[in-house]
């Protein structure tokens, strides 16, 4: 299959929604789809406000048509509301051209969390984007209740993977770890605002806060809390070797949709502290780790878990699995309904 995915979030931005596509496109080539990707880099762009890592392209539907044309899609994925996928949108429309969509960010709760703008405000751009695609993949099932709860029904599920060559439980500790009073809680991810980080420092655990990553609030973060360990932004082993090396990884966010870095932590074997919210609330189950609205007892919690379960739990998660998902997605078979239960409400009562 010829498939386009039109995104806004390209390299070399490193976050979960351009990890998920590289892995997803990854898989699709190897299992012999032919794939091709609109993104900023085609177009003139701006750093997009208080996130300019992100580049918003200047490019209208007609401009992003001329790329559509060429490539000659068989199945268009627009997977981010921003400049590309309006116009890529408004294309597919105005030629009866069918297309799936993508809810990758608690966008009503991270406009907020930035700007002084109602979430019922952004919900409304967020139902009249969605609402033509023939499916809207997620993440969880949390996110495909609220959805349907927004009148969306059209929902696929669209998990994450792992890599579980590289993020495994016999990495040796990051070299930083050494002599650090244990146990050590762990971070990574973007510091930003929305991420709630300071919720996680704030926490008067005894140990060592260790925080991987980069971001604007990363200036800020450290003045206010020096006695905490920030590493800046890891890949690879060395990103594994701190997983692997942390006691409990605490995800403090309250708007993300899945938390890509929660699984890679479980495939480390390192049991995952977090708030009862969609994204953790649908991934933490069992002894793999701890849901509490008190972010410092789900951290007192998930130093108590068994290593084996959050592996366990961790090795769940592929991304040949996530890619099958995806490309049946595209095949425009019936949606699938919104579980009336929430799942792990067990969990999420706790």
């Amino acid at each position: 299959m010829r498939i386009l995915i039109v995104t806004d979030a390209w390299e070399p931005q490193v976050n979960g929604v351009v990890r998920t596509l590289q892995a997803t496109i990854g898989e699709l080539r190897a299992g012999g789809h032919e794939v091709g990707v609109i993104s900023p880099d085609l177009f003139r762009s701006v750093p997009c406000p208080s996130y300019p890592e992100i580049r918003l392209a200047f490019a209208g539907w007609r401009k992003v048509g001329r790329h559509i044309r060429a490539f000659a899609p068989q199945a268009i994925h627009i997977s981010t509301e921003g400049p590309l996928g309006l116009a890529a949108r408004r294309w597919c429309l105005k030629n009866g051209f069918p297309f799936t969509t993508a809810y990758h960010t608690r966008f009503p709760e991270y406009v907020a969390a930035r700007f002084p703008i109602s979430p019922a405000t952004v919900w409304r751009f967020i139902r009249w984007f969605h609402r033509p695609a023939r499916h809207i993949m997620v993440a969880t099932r949390s996110l495909s209740r609220e959805l349907a709860g927004q009148g969306l029904g059209q929902t696929m599920m669209w998990e994450r993977g792992v890599d579980h060559d590289l993020f495994r439980p016999d990495r040796a500790p990051h070299p930083a770890f050494a002599g650090l009073t244990r146990p050590i809680q762990l971070y990574v991810g973007r510091v930003a605002v929305e991420k709630n980080i300071g919720a996680f420092l704030e926490c008067d655990r005894p140990g060592t806060k260790v925080i991987v990553g980069e971001g604007p609030a990363l200036a800020d973060l450290k003045a206010q809390h020096p006695q905490a360990l920030f590493l800046g932004k890891l890949g690879g082993e060395t990103l594994a070797s701190a997983y692997a090396g942390a006691d409990v990884f605490v995800f403090p966010s309250r708007t993300d949709t899945f938390g890509l870095v929660v699984i890679e932590a479980l495939s480390c074997g390192t049991p995952v502290a977090a708030f009862p919210v969609p994204g953790p609330g649908d991934i933490v189950t069992g002894g793999a780790g701890a849901l509490d609205n008190d972010l410092g007892r789900a951290i007192d919690t998930a130093l108590a878990c068994d290593r084996a379960d959050a592996e366990a739990l961790g090795a769940r998660y592929s991304w040949t699995n996530c890619t099958a998902q995806f490309a049946k997605a595209l095949t425009f078979v019936p949606s699938e309904p919104a579980p009336s239960t929430p799942l792990g409400a067990k969990e999420l009562a706790a």
